[in-house]
């Protein structure tokens, strides 16, 4: 689970650059990486949430 929570770590520190990259600068680009970095956040919390639940068992 620690992997887990590294590999979060990374996605999110990764979709704070992209989406200030995309606001503040108007990237195009790095608006797309944020949107997909978002989606992969998404599953990867969902795993987190199951293993959570399962260590608490």
């Amino acid at each position: 689970m620690k992997e887990l929570v590294e590999k979060i770590n990374a996605e999110i520190a990764d979709f704070k650059a992209n989406a200030e990259a995309q606001v503040v600068k108007g990237n195009k680009a790095a608006g797309a990486r944020a949107r997909k970095a978002a989606l992969a956040l998404m599953k990867d919390l969902k795993d987190f949430r199951k293993a959570s639940v399962e260590a608490g068992k």
